[in-house]
């Protein structure tokens, strides 16, 4: 089968993001698997779709990325409860915040090329 994702940077690094996170909460302590794991993964598949819908729906795209935003900004902090909790590492913490501030600015990006259309 073709490969189906979008290969704009974002999207590439979205996927890249959730194929390392996932895996990585399923680790997490019992616990916290359900509470913890279960709410990054949410915001991390909310980001991915959002940017999707941005795509899709380019009228609507001002306020998706706005929210994308948001979305990242939880993404953070669950991370730092993450790491405050003893769930990841602190390399872990470290490459997740690598990931998600290089995802903040891609979406930063699209935001400045939308209004210099």
């Amino acid at each position: 089968m073709a490969n189906s994702r979008p290969q704009s940077p974002i999207f590439v690094k979205s996927h890249d993001f959730l194929l390392w996170l996932i895996p990585l909460t399923l680790k997490f302590p019992k616990s916290q698997r359900f509470l913890l794991a279960e709410r990054l993964n949410q915001q991390a598949l909310d980001f991915y779709d959002i940017i999707l819908e941005a795509v899709a729906e380019p009228e609507k795209q001002e306020g998706r990325l706005l929210l994308a935003d948001r979305l990242l900004t939880k993404l953070r902090l669950y991370l730092r409860l993450s790491y405050d909790l003893k769930c990841i590492t602190s390399k872990q913490f470290e490459h997740a915040t690598r990931l998600v501030d290089e995802l903040g600015r891609l979406i930063g990006g699209w935001q400045k090329r939308r209004k210099s259309v």
